[in-house]
């Protein structure tokens, strides 16, 4: 049997989830066609909000900056899979017992497959979803912070990969965790800035908003490619960076607890 070195492992276990994920492009490219009706809606939401105001710019935001704001976002959030139907279900069948005695992390070994998983399914809806934009509203003014998304998408997804750990490593507790990560998706798609970006909420929120990590998901890769200066930028990474850091901390003390949990208890 061919030993691999720990960084090796986990390189390979992308692969080979990055295979699989590959087996069923189609059904990824159907469900992505979900992106056209959201876009589509949002197009004549933000259509009619334009012509009320009577602006070609709301908070900063053109039109069609706010569609291809939108284009990102979509694209990162269709992207991502669900760790606490997952691992519940790992928790519930009793296979998490084998998966804590391999020789890999067990959190690593989740964070190689939902990265392989994420990467195929964002490259498709983000071609999807710029082809829509590129239909609906024309082509994004180049920018610097285009050069930038893939590095601010994957902070992005790093930072929602911890926070979905920290809700679905629960499931060592109270094994029903769909609740729990309906409510987190629901404030990612609000004050998270899915749905439009922070700089249109009430000042109150916004504060709110930028003392959480939920921004650093998918508010600052969208944000970063539609119009953030170089400055802006770095210390959006800084701060991403070190969500991801903290958090991590926090899946790691609450894996340990509940493998001893899981020991006591008898799994």
């Amino acid at each position: 049997m061919i030993s691999l070195s720990k960084p090796a492992k986990y390189v390979f276990i992308g692969k080979i989830t990055l295979r699989s994920q590959l087996a069923y492009v189609v059904d990824f490219l159907i469900r992505s066609v979900f992106l056209l009706l959201i876009l589509y809606i949002f197009m004549q939401l933000w259509q009619t909000t334009f012509a009320g105001e009577g602006t070609a710019t709301i908070n900063g935001y053109t039109f069609k900056q706010m569609m291809w704001y939108l284009v990102f976002t979509e694209s990162m959030v269709l992207a991502t899979p669900s760790l606490s139907t997952r691992i519940e279900e790992e928790v519930k069948s009793g296979d998490v017992a084998f998966k804590l005695i391999r020789p890999v992390s067990f959190i690593a070994f989740h964070y190689a497959e939902y990265m392989s998983e994420v990467a195929i399914r964002y490259v498709i809806n983000l071609i999807l979803g710029s082809a829509i934009g590129l239909l609906l509203v024309g082509p994004l003014p180049v920018g610097i912070g285009l050069a930038w998304l893939p590095v601010m998408a994957l902070g992005g997804f790093t930072v929602n990969f911890m926070l979905g750990m920290l809700v679905a490593l629960s499931a060592f507790w109270v094994e029903e965790t769909r609740g729990l990560e309906f409510v987190y998706n629901k404030i990612l798609f609000t004050i998270g800035g899915m749905l439009m970006p922070l700089e249109l909420f009430p000042e109150s929120l916004q504060r709110i908003g930028h003392w959480l990590p939920f921004q650093t998901v998918v508010y600052f890769p969208a944000r970063t490619a539609v119009g953030m200066h170089l400055g802006e930028i770095s210390r959006a990474l800084a701060i991403q960076w070190l969500w991801v850091i903290l958090i991590g901390a926090m899946v790691w003390l609450l894996y340990r607890k509940g493998v001893r949990k899981l020991n006591v208890n008898g799994g």
